[in-house]
C-alpha cells in the first residue's frame, strides 16, 4: 500500500495561489503553480507566490508540474519554481503556450523548454502513480482537472471548473469521464469552492454573450471594455459583439496583445476578420462609433487602466463625453472599494459606467449545486476543499455533508498542512513553511511585514528627516539640526513644529555626547524616540522619522 500525502503550499483560505502537492511514496506531484494579486494593503507589492522552500528541498522527488490551465492563479509562479526546480511541466496545448510565455518573461527560466502538452487522452505512467486528465469548463479554453492514480485510489485535483450545459465544444465539460473516474474509486477530491457560498444560478456563456452583445449594440459612442487578459471566453464575445456591430476592436494591454495573439495562432480564439482588430496608433482614423477599446491592463488587471484613463495618464486613452465603459470582469471582493472609487473618476472624466455584474450572475466558478453535482459524480471517499476564503471552504464542507460526507471526512487545511493517509482516513502530521512570499519588482521575498508596515506609515502619515552634525571626539554638535518633511505637515503653516522638533534634536543630541558611552545606534534611537513624542503630542500622527547624524574628524 503506497503512502500518501496532500499538502496545501496555498490556495487554501485565500483566493488565488493555488499549489497543490500529492506525495505518494517518494514521487512528488504538483498541482498548478499559481499566484494571487496583492491585496490593498501590500502596498508596492506586484504579486504573491507561494512559499517553494519545500519544494527546493525535495526537488529531487519531484515528477512534474501539471497544470490545470492558464491563468496566473495556476502558472504565475511557476518560473520561480522553475528557478529552483527544473522538471517536467504539463498541461493542454493553451495552458503550455500560455505558461511559456510566462517562463520566456523571466530571465533566470528564458531557456526552459521541458514542457509537455496532454489532454483528456492521455495517461502517464510514473513508478508510483499514473496521472491522467479530464475536461473541465472555465473561462479559458482546454481546462483540464488533474487524476493522480494510485493504489489506493484517485486522488482528483478539479482545478477551477464550472458546469455550463450551454458551453462550446473548447469549454465543454466532459461528464462521462467524471463518472468513468468516480466508478474507478475516489480516494480524495480536491474540489474548486471559489463560489461555494452562493447557490444563485451562474448565467451561462450563451446568456453573457447575448448580454454583451445588447449593451454594445445599443451604445451610439465609444466603449471601453475592461475585462481580464486571460479570460477567453469573455474576448470571444466582446470580438463577436464587435464584428456584428460593425466595430473595430483596439487591444491597448501588452499582456492581451500576447495572450490573444497566441490564442488566434492555436485556433482557440475566433476572429472572422483580421481587420476587426486595430493597433492603438491607428484609432484616430476611426470614429468613435466604430470602436470598442479593450482594456485588460498590467499582468491582466484593467482597473488601473481605468484608473489612469480617467485622469489622462493611459499611455493611449483618455476617457471622453460620451464613453461607455462596461467592466466585464467580476472584481473580487478585495477590489470593491477601489472600483467604486474608479467608477467616480470614470464619471468625472465625462464617462459612463455599467458592469456586468448588474444584470448577470457572473463567475468561472461553480456555485453549491454544481460543487454537489461534482461530489455526486465522483463519489470521494474524502473531500478537501479548496481555492476560497475559509468561509467557502466551510460552505463546501457544509454542502458536502447535505449529500451524504461524513464530516470526519472532509478536512479544511491550512496552508502547509501535511496530510498523511492512515488506516481511518487522513490525518494532520506536523506541516511545511508555506508563508506568502512578495514580488517586487526584481526583488524576491525581500518585501515582509516590517516592509509593508513602514510603506503603510509613509502613506499615512509622511516622512520626517532630521540632519545633524556632531564631532565624536570633542563630544560636540558642529552644525545643528536641520529638518525637511513629505507628506507629514505643511511645511509653510508648521514652522513652529518644525523650529521646536529641531530644539529637541539639539538638546537629545548634547545630553547623549554629555555621556561616557558612545553608540551610533543609541543615538540616532534616542532622537528618534524624543521626536516621535513630540510630533505625536502635537498632531496625533506618527510619521516615519529618520535621523541622519554625520560625523566630522
Amino acid at each position: 500500500m503506497s503512502d500518501i500525502k496532500i499538502i496545501a503550499l496555498g490556495g487554501v483560505r485565500e483566493n488565488g495561489k493555488n499549489l497543490y502537492i500529492a506525495e505518494v511514496n517518494d514521487s512528488i506531484f504538483v498541482l498548478d503553480a499559481g499566484l494571487k494579486y496583492p491585496e490593498n494593503d501590500q502596498l508596492g507589492v506586484d504579486m504573491v507566490i507561494p512559499n517553494l522552500d519545500y519544494l527546493i528541498e525535495n526537488k529531487n522527488r519531484i515528477q512534474g508540474i501539471f497544470l490545470t490551465h492558464g491563468h496566473a492563479d495556476a502558472i504565475g509562479a511557476l518560473p520561480f519554481i522553475l528557478q529552483h526546480v527544473r522538471v517536467p511541466v504539463f498541461g493542454s496545448e493553451l495552458t503550455i503556450e500560455l505558461a511559456r510565455l510566462v517562463v520566456k518573461n523571466n530571465d533566470a527560466t528564458k531557456k526552459f523548454k521541458d514542457f509537455h502538452i496532454v489532454d483528456s487522452d492521455t495517461e502517464i505512467e510514473f513508478g508510483d502513480a499514473v496521472i491522467s486528465f479530464f475536461k473541465t469548463t472555465h473561462s479559458i479554453p482546454e481546462s483540464l482537472g488533474v487524476v493522480v492514480g494510485t493504489d489506493q485510489g484517485n486522488i482528483v485535483y478539479t482545478g477551477d471548473f464550472k458546469f455550463d450545459q450551454a458551453a462550446s465544444s473548447l469549454y465543454q465539460t466532459d461528464f462521462r469521464r467524471l463518472s468513468e473516474i468516480g466508478r474507478e474509486g475516489v480516494l480524495a477530491l480536491l474540489s474548486d469552492s471559489a463560489n461555494a457560498d452562493s447557490n444563485v444560478q451562474i448565467a451561462s456563456e450563451a446568456e453573457v454573450g447575448l448580454e454583451i452583445d445588447h449593451v454594445i449594440s445599443n451604445w451610439e459612442g465609444r466603449i471601453i471594455v475592461a475585462a481580464v487578459a486571460s479570460n477567453l471566453a469573455r474576448i470571444q464575445q466582446v470580438f463577436d459583439a464587435a464584428a456584428e456591430n460593425g466595430r473595430r476592436v483596439v487591444l491597448t494591454g501588452f499582456d492581451a496583445e500576447n495572450i490573444v495573439r497566441t490564442a488566434i495562432r492555436l485556433k482557440k480564439l475566433r476572429v472572422s476578420d483580421e481587420k476587426l482588430m486595430v493597433k492603438p496608433k491607428d484609432m484616430s482614423r476611426f470614429e468613435d462609433h466604430e470602436l470598442i477599446i479593450l482594456e485588460t491592463g498590467r499582468m491582466g488587471e484593467p482597473i488601473n487602466g481605468l484608473s489612469k484613463m480617467s485622469i489622462g495618464r493611459h499611455r493611449y486613452v483618455q476617457i471622453k463625453d460620451g464613453d461607455l465603459v462596461y467592466i466585464v470582469t467580476t472584481p473580487s471582493i478585495a477590489k470593491e472599494a477601489v472600483v467604486a472609487r474608479v467608477e467616480n473618476m470614470i464619471y468625472k472624466a465625462g464617462g459612463r459606467v455599467k458592469l456586468i455584474t448588474q444584470n448577470l450572475r457572473v463567475s468561472g466558478h461553480a456555485n453549491g449545486r454544481d460543487l454537489q453535482l461534482m461530489m455526486n459524480l465522483l463519489q470521494p471517499k474524502y473531500l478537501f476543499p479548496i481555492q476560497g476564503e475559509y468561509r467557502e471552504l466551510q460552505a463546501h464542507a457544509d454542502l458536502a455533508q447535505e449529500i451524504g460526507i461524513l464530516p470526519e471526512n472532509i478536512y479544511i487545511m491550512k496552508r502547509g498542512d501535511i496530510m498523511v493517509l492512515e488506516k481511518d482516513g487522513f490525518f494532520h502530521q506536523g506541516g511545511v513553511p508555506a508563508g506568502d512570499v512578495m514580488i517586487d519588482g526584481n526583488a524576491i521575498g525581500d518585501v515582509g511585514n516590517i516592509v509593508l508596515r513602514d510603506r503603510k506609515v509613509l502613506s499615512e502619515d509622511g516622512i520626517f528627516i532630521v540632519a545633524i552634525t556632531v564631532n565624536k571626539k570633542e563630544k560636540k554638535i558642529i552644525s545643528k539640526a536641520k529638518i525637511n518633511t513629505r507628506g507629514f505637515v505643511y511645511v509653510k503653516k508648521s514652522r513652529d513644529i518644525l523650529r521646536e522638533s529641531a530644539d529637541i534634536v539639539n538638546k537629545t543630541v548634547e545630553e547623549y555626547l554629555a555621556q561616557d558611552s558612545f553608540d551610533w545606534s543609541d543615538l540616532k534611537s534616542a532622537v528618534r524616540d524624543e521626536v516621535s513624542k513630540y510630533l505625536f503630542d502635537q498632531t496625533k500622527r506618527r510619521p516615519a522619522i529618520l535621523p541622519v547624524v554625520m560625523e566630522v574628524r
